[in-house]
């Protein structure tokens, strides 16, 4: 049976086809958006992130959950990997929808919009966790601490998700409800394979941080060992 890791190249090449694809879709397909024009792209792009960003915390908290039932090291790394791939993408759901809030808006942020407030939040605290986390020896009571504050922080990504949907105001306008997505079938075809391109992405970019963490941690161990 082949192990993950030998199918990260072959899930990287998807990737990038995906990724290609999906920006040829973008840009030169799907139809100009009739309220705010070109600016309306970058959809197509920040939802994606930002559900990956989602993603990414919570595999986080269910590996630390994993970690406090099993006491197994390898899910303290799991989790740890998955949290710092979350911060990452959250960075980038605040860049593209600050500069999409700018683009069809005029502001780049308001703190007027609990929506983004929410978000903020959650990004801050998961940014917090690393500031935890190296902040005590590395050993059990290092993984154990981690572990239960991933899963304190789990518990916004459901409460800020939901405000995102229940939002009325210009920030967040809904395109998804319960008739359906608000959008063409070309529209939706290209959010799509955005969607599966990021989430892809991020698999792949997970595997080759995990395989690196474990690669480090091998050699470390080996020169303890020869000391």
């Amino acid at each position: 049976m082949s192990s993950p890791n030998s199918r990260v190249p072959a899930l990287a090449a998807l990737a990038t086809v995906l990724v290609g694809a999906s920006l040829v879709l973008v840009f030169f397909v799907a139809p100009e958006d009739a309220d705010q024009g070109i600016s309306q792209r970058i959809f197509y792009f920040h939802v994606p992130i930002a559900l990956t960003a989602y993603a990414c915390f919570g595999w986080g908290a269910l590996k630390a959950l994993l970690y406090l039932w099993r006491k197994d090291d390898r899910y303290d790394l799991e989790s740890y990997v998955g949290i710092h791939l979350g911060t990452v993408f959250g960075s980038l759901t605040l860049l593209t929808g600050s500069i999409w809030a700018k683009a069809s808006w005029g502001i780049w942020w308001t703190w007027s919009s609990n929506q983004l407030v929410l978000f903020l939040v959650l990004f801050l605290f998961y940014a917090a966790y690393f500031m935890l986390r190296f902040s005590v020896e590395d050993g059990p009571r290092r993984s154990s601490l981690s572990a239960v504050y991933a899963l304190f922080g789990v518990v916004l990504v459901p409460v800020s998700f939901f405000a995102i949907r229940l939002a009325s105001d210009f920030i967040h306008p809904t395109v998804f409800n319960r008739e359906g997505p608000q959008m063409s079938g070309t529209m939706f075809a290209t959010f799509c394979v955005a969607w599966a391109a990021i989430t892809l992405l991020a698999y792949v970019l997970y595997r080759v941080e995990l395989a690196g963490k474990r690669l480090d941690l091998s050699v470390r161990e080996l020169r303890e060992a020869l000391a």
